[in-house]
């Protein structure tokens, strides 16, 4: 009873004390104890106690009280029911979970405390509604499990699911790699057992120490091999899990019966869209740790964690948000197996020749809704109108798409399955676009949803609402036939309804079956069984229309629900023509080339670019393309040149090239041959984890442990400026023995890009260390960089340079000027360093240190007294002497 509070359980301890209605909300409240309850009552949903004060203070929603004047008020806040939407989407992003308790019948026919019952359970994971949901960004729901298995003993496992889409997949191995799992993933919502005490299991405290989405403990017996079994026989009608590629106590399966469990609670709906978990295998994969994932900034850029300026950002133009959704997932699971690989870009090809029908396949799918999402509305009974017609307006577009589709001579490699089901989407838009109406409203309770002339029915009920007064002027037509009563007419009044109102003139002429209802000045009022009737239907029939709609739009979703497969199976086919096209589109338009996989663990690409800061370039600025190369026994490139020249920009391009081409897609390059990778790691950058208690160091240097004990012969690795976070002596000594480890014992393809000019002497004793650098041109006070990188190496930063381009003052530039010429003297030494000269100092001494026996010689030469012929043999002298 977590969020019931001190306040309700004094309340509640004696149930008789309360009204009806709150003694029905305190039973509800104790259901569901750890959601926030909105309890309707007329046209608002309430909260009372601790609910109240969160959603008050969330919401920015006023906290009133219940019965004001007892000992002991109750706190309340309410919103309006016709706006709910907003308010759940708030309370959901602030991380609450949310129950709503509907009235269950007409208060006005209520015998006693309306009947209400809670019908809905809304959680940050299990979210499925539109308004509530980025398009483009999946909802994981994950659970995670820790099973004792017969093949591989103690095993964890995680199992993630989008209930919108009805996509699952499972994995299982040590904590930590299901704990980099859910990094990369940055699930809504993670399932966690309890422990045998009772408490949360004490994996819970590593997520919330990375910050994940809502952290939810559920029962330990929903996480077990039986209960799983169980639920995911239920669930597919299978009695092994062996058709799904796991075996039956994988710890993975375990996970998935966990997740099914908390949609049987949740939902109070068949989730019949869920699809059957797929086997998530690493091995499948080329890997990406999340720090890396972070680093290269894929999805976000690191200072504004902004989608602009991020790979995905880039590249992505796709036109459906299923495309985008699915693009996203190839970018986080890059490929590693090249037939598959070969496969995508195949298809990419395909749809490169053929520049016509692919612009015509872009132009359709801008109408292209989310099937996928709406598919799983209507599992699980959350589709609303618009959804039917948004269904039913893709359906009837995409037979033309699907045309252009199989006009192309190799669209067999793109999207077969969707010209399979071309007469499906045919037959099925028919139906729906002969149910629905045009652009209706949001919600069957305003009515106005079914089509015209689908139900006959439903035509004469609207035509009674909206169509009476023709009927009331033909029948006063019909009843002056009938009596030949003129002057007669039919009316309408609140009290006694619809009459026929006759002159006391005409009495005798009124017909026997008439039927007096009322004696008025000068006249009768009459009414017949057909008026009774019309009144007694025409009264109640925009009520009845619409109460029929919503069985009929019933109808309509029980006729989709056999159907949802094929669904999911275009909608699936959609998303990946989507994203192939938009890939064949980048490539078209920003020249990129085909690369070429092989099995040796070679790098070469020819004149390869940065693709998000080509694309920001603007005017004749050009971005300078440059060359990877890596052969067969090559390891590290060590890459020394200036600030600002480049070199992050160069590593980085590498290794996005590298990801763009496992994801299958072109390249920026004019040529690329790639040798199958495993992973890519990176360092680069880094900041203090205070929430962790480490500092920018020992990130640094926890990072770069993990690609020294993971990394091997298949891997690419990119380092920048590895042991700048402490002091010169240590920060060199570790780069060096970091290099030498890559270089002789993982043997990763490694790009280095360094300030320590001093590992450029790893290249003359390890094969497969080569020196380059980024190429500079100096004249006159200026430095150009020209962002070329050429081989060898170089022993200059030109770091006062950039400094006087970031605009320090010319005082501190002239004083850095000073310093660097005699710090040079020491290098690595710690000299005792003078202060600054004052403006009636000439000269100064700015160290402190003995003189060189050469400072010596100098100050006994008298040079006036020196010939050229005896200056040159006492050159001659000193280089003899120093030289011993």
């Amino acid at each position: 009873m977590s969020q019931i509070g001190a306040e309700t359980t004094k309340h509640s301890t004696d149930d008789a004390k309360l009204p009806p209605a709150m003694r029905q909300y305190v039973q509800f409240k104790r259901q569901y104890p750890d959601y926030i309850l909105l309890f309707r009552m007329g046209d608002f949903y309430e909260m009372f106690w601790e609910d109240a004060k969160t959603a008050a203070r969330v919401l920015n929603i006023t906290l009133t009280s219940r019965d004001k004047n007892s000992e002991n008020p109750i706190p309340m806040a309410g919103v309006p029911f016709h706006s709910i939407e907003s308010y759940l989407k708030r309370l959901i992003r602030a991380g609450h979970r949310v129950a709503l308790a509907e009235q269950m019948e007409d208060p006005k026919l209520a015998k006693g405390v309306v009947k209400r019952d809670v019908t809905r359970l809304i959680t940050p994971g299990t979210l499925t509604d539109d308004s509530f949901l980025d398009g483009r960004t999946d909802n994981f729901l994950a659970a995670v499990s820790f099973v004792m298995t017969k093949k591989n003993g103690q095993r964890a496992g995680v199992a993630w699911m989008e209930l919108s889409t009805g996509a699952c997949w499972a994995t299982s191995g040590n904590e930590d790699d299901v704990l980099e799992q859910l990094t990369r993933l940055q699930p809504a919502e993670v399932l966690v057992p309890e422990s045998s005490t009772g408490t949360a299991h004490p994996f819970a405290a590593r997520l919330e120490s990375i910050q994940l989405g809502l952290i939810s403990t559920r029962p330990g017996w929903q996480h077990t091999q039986h209960h799983a079994l169980e639920q995911i026989k239920r669930q597919w009608r299978v009695n092994t899990c062996a058709g799904f590629g796991f075996d039956d106590d994988d710890a993975g399966i375990v996970s998935v019966g966990a997740l099914l469990a908390y949609l049987e609670e949740t939902q109070k709906s068949a989730v019949g869209h869920i699809k059957p978990p797929k086997l998530h295998r690493d091995a499948d994969h080329l890997l990406i740790d999340s720090q890396t994932y972070r680093s290269l900034e894929i999805e976000r850029t690191t200072r504004s964690n902004s989608f602009e300026g991020s790979l995905l950002g880039a590249i992505d133009q796709t036109r459906t948000t299923m495309g985008g959704r699915l693009l996203r997932q190839w970018l986080r699971f890059p490929l590693a197996d090249i037939e598959h690989i070969r496969a995508r870009q195949q298809a990419i090809g395909a749809l490169l020749e053929s520049t016509r029908h692919r612009q015509k396949i872009v132009d359709a799918l801008d109408g292209v809704s989310d099937i996928e999402r709406i598919v799983a509305r209507l599992s699980v009974n959350r589709a609303g109108p618009r959804d039917l017609y948004a269904l039913s307006t893709t359906l009837e577009s995409l037979p033309k798409m699907l045309t252009e589709l199989g006009a192309m001579t190799d669209f067999n490699s793109i999207a077969p399955e969707l010209i399979e089901l071309c007469p499906f989407c045919t037959e099925l838009g028919k139906l729906l676009a002969g149910a629905v109406r045009d652009d209706p409203p949001p919600h069957l309770r305003d009515g106005g949803v079914i089509a015209d002339k689908y139900d006959p029915e439903l035509d004469r009920l609207r035509a009674l609402a909206t169509d009476g007064q023709t009927w009331l002027t033909q029948f006063q037509a019909k009843c002056v036939a009938q009596s030949g009563i003129n002057s007669l007419k039919v009316a309408y009044n609140k009290v006694f309804g619809y009459y026929i109102e006759v002159t006391d003139s005409h009495r005798e002429k009124v017909p026997a079956a008439w039927i007096r209802r009322q004696t008025v000045k000068n006249a009768e009022r009459y009414i017949t069984e057909e008026l009774k009737k019309f009144e007694d239907e025409s009264l109640t029939a925009r009520d009845r229309s619409i109460q029929l709609e919503a069985q009929l739009f019933e109808s309509i979703r029980q006729k989709l629900l056999p159907e949802l497969t094929k669904l999911q199976e275009m909608a699936g086919g959609i998303a990946r023509l989507d994203v192939l096209t938009s890939l064949a589109q980048l490539a078209s338009t920003q020249s990129y080339c085909r690369p070429e996989f092989v099995e040796d663990r070679i790098l070469k690409i020819v004149d390869g670019r940065h693709l998000v800061l080509e694309m920001q370039m603007t005017g004749a600025t050009r971005f300078v393309a440059n060359d990877t190369t890596f052969a067969e026994n090559d390891t590290v490139m060590l890459i020394t040149g200036p600030n600002m020249a480049g070199k992050s920009t160069y590593i980085r391009q590498t290794a996005l090239i590298a990801l763009l081409a496992h994801v299958g897609s072109f390249v920026p390059a004019k040529s690329a041959q790639i040798g199958l990778c495993d992973r890519i790691f990176s360092r680069i950058g880094a900041s203090d984890e205070i929430h962790t208690g480490q500092s920018t160091f020992m990130v640094e240097m926890t990072e770069t442990a993990n690609i020294l004990n993971n990394s091997t012969d298949r891997s690419l690795v990119i380092l920048d400026e590895i042991g700048r976070g402490t002091s010169t002596l240590d920060g060199l000594s570790l780069a060096w023995a970091i290099t030498e480890h890559l270089a002789s014992t993982s043997k990763s393809r490694t790009l280095f890009a360094t300030h320590y000019h001093e590992l450029t002497q790893l290249a003359e004793a390890n094969i497969g260390v080569r020196n380059f650098n980024v190429a500079v041109r100096e004249w006159e006070d200026q430095v150009i960089f020209l962002h070329r990188i050429v081989e060898g190496g170089t022993n200059r930063s030109y770091g006062i340079h950039v400094a006087r381009l970031a605009g320090v003052p010319i005082e501190v530039l002239n004083r850095a000027k000073e310093l660097l010429g005699q710090l040079a003297v020491h290098h690595v030494d710690a000299p005792t360093i003078s202060p600054p000269k004052s403006k009636d100092q000439q000269q100064m001494m700015l160290f402190a240190y003995e003189p060189s026996g050469l400072m010596k010689e100098l100050k006994k030469v008298e040079l006036d007294e020196l010939s050229p012929r005896d200056a040159h043999e006492l050159i001659r002298k000193w280089k003899r002497e120093f030289e011993e």
